[in-house]
């Protein structure tokens, strides 16, 4: 009998061991994470963590609808200068240890006040304190009502607020803390802060105060804790999400794309019964850029622009590069996911045209070897040769330099490059942050318009679509713009990117969206 008590407990402890692994999701960070304050929430890494210890006032759901969160209902004034939030009065920030003493409190109004106040702090110096540049003034009102007023009318603001840096913290535990706040979170979300090994391990574990239910009345989050490790590269991180070490892989990576998907973006058959796949749109535009001030008189001419616009076929590049994840940009410059893509106004693949306008670039300047410098990193660089190859089907010859990073970044921001490869993920999901690239009031490297580009028309357009508050009107407008960019040429639009999550299969739940946010309050594990 004794013996039988013994095993007992044991198959006892087991099993709930088991049950305390399966309540855990795990998922690892190779690019380490930087800090867990929301006023510093830049890259996906730290965005990812602080998304599950942190809210706002209001927050994006998978479709890029804002939704309320702490704010349950908000009005705007008819000029659109005038934001009013009603806050909820029953969300606490996270329990903690202050003065020797464990407690918690409700937020009210001048929480936000505060939060915004340190956003915006020169000395905090924030990297999201530009969110609040639109902003005239902000008040609470009493302790449910939080005002907000802008300088002028800008339909895109309530997507601002979803981002991490608008997120409410408590000035009591921030003053305490200082700057080691980074490391020692308070805040409202699903999750709260447990621990934290740089580099090695960080833990949070289940807010049991959490104020969200789901549509059945059941409190979230579901989950017990979130673990994440910090392997340094992703060829190691896929070998742990293959042995079943972690529950989950975000991107598609050289390193192992083969292993895991065929040439058209199918799982392959080994991991099929062990693996989900789910895919879609991503707000982020892959393109080349031409610097319009340039003084080479290639990348001057229209005609070459072009050229190399019409010049390689976008399908087959996907397909070879990244096994058919991406979509092929035959549209504008506004991603494939937001009001204003229009799929009819880019360029598609029509080699023959482009050796006509190399052949009349030739006739017309008389010279016979046209050239253009394209700069780029080594991590594009299989995209930049395939374009090199296609196009000196035409007559044209593309140079590649590959360069670093840094010194890329530099060189698009001074000028420094005829050509350049780049990226533009949405700071937030309004086509006027991708529009942004081509007003003439934004020329870098004080601006985000790297190539220079000017016209009246684009600069009017763009203006009015700032006072156009009906969707409609300005999803009009923003194509239209994004029309009059192509037209002339200043970029390359190569390819939309997607969102691509491997998952076990005993994780549900997940999600997508085309920011590529990850929210783990809804996520079920099981056995």
């Amino acid at each position: 009998m004794k013996y039988f008590i013994v095993i007992f407990l044991l198959l006892s402890s087991c099993s709930s061991n088991r049950k305390k692994k399966v309540d855990v999701f795990r998922y690892n960070e190779h690019k380490n994470i930087g800090s867990l304050d929301p006023a510093f929430a830049k890259d996906n890494a730290d965005i990812w963590a602080v998304n599950q210890l942190f809210n706002g006032l209001v927050q994006m759901d998978d479709s890029l609808n804002v939704q309320p969160c702490i704010a349950k209902s908000w009005s705007v004034s008819k000029d659109a200068l005038t934001y009013t939030f009603l806050l909820r009065d029953d969300v606490l920030f996270h329990k903690h240890v202050l003065f020797g003493k464990d407690s918690t409190r409700k937020v009210i109004a001048n929480d936000f006040e505060y939060s915004f106040n340190r956003l915006k702090d020169k000395k905090v110096a924030s990297s999201g304190s530009w969110v609040l540049n639109k902003v005239a003034n902000y008040e609470a009102i009493n302790d449910t009502i939080f005002k907000i007023q802008l300088k002028q009318a800008f339909p895109a603001f309530l997507g601002l607020l979803t981002m991490k840096y608008c997120s409410v913290v408590p000035k009591e535990i921030v003053n305490h803390y200082g700057t080691d706040f980074r490391a020692n979170p308070i805040g409202t979300g699903p999750f709260l802060f447990k621990r934290w090994e740089e580099n090695i391990k960080l833990i949070f574990r289940k807010n049991n105060l959490y104020f969200e239910k789901d549509t059945n009345g059941n409190t979230l989050p579901y989950l017990e804790a979130v673990a994440i490790t910090f392997l340094p590269d992703k060829q190691s991180e896929f070998l742990q999400f293959a042995q079943g070490n972690i529950d989950f892989v975000s991107g598609l990576d050289a390193s192992y794309k083969d292993e895991i998907l065929t040439a058209t973006g199918n799982l392959r058959d080994k991991y099929t019964k062990d693996v989900t796949m789910i895919r879609g749109p991503y707000l982020n535009t892959e393109y080349l850029g031409f610097y319009m001030d340039s003084e080479t008189q290639e990348v001057s001419s229209k005609l070459l622009r072009q050229a190399v616009n019409y010049g390689f076929d976008r399908k087959k590049m996907m397909t070879y590069l990244r096994n058919g994840i991406g979509i092929a940009a035959n549209g504008g410059f506004i991603p494939k996911g937001l009001p204003g893509y229009n799929a009819n106004i880019g360029y598609n693949y029509q080699p023959e045209k482009a050796k006509r306008l190399v052949t009349q670039y030739i006739n017309e300047t008389g010279n016979k070897t046209p050239e253009i410098t394209l700069t780029t990193t080594s991590n594009y660089l299989s995209f930049c040769e395939y374009i090199q190859r296609e196009l000196k089907k035409t007559g044209l010859q593309i140079k590649v330099d590959v360069v670093p990073a840094s010194a890329l970044k530099e060189a698009k921001a001074n000028g420094k490059t005829d050509m350049f490869r780049a990226s533009w993920v949405a700071d937030y999901p309004d086509a006027e942050n991708y529009l942004s690239l081509y007003y003439g009031g934004n020329f870098a490297p004080n601006g985000p318009n790297y190539t220079h580009f000017k016209k009246q028309q684009f600069d009017s357009l763009y203006e009015q679509a700032y006072t156009e508050t009906t969707a409609v009107n300005r999803e009009k407008l923003y194509t239209k713009m994004d029309s009059l960019v192509l037209q002339e040429a200043p970029v390359v639009v190569m390819f939309y990117d997607e969102v691509v999550r491997f998952t076990r299969k005993n994780v549900s739940n997940l999600g997508i969206n085309p920011i590529n946010l990850l929210n783990l309050k809804h996520v079920k594990k099981e056995e």
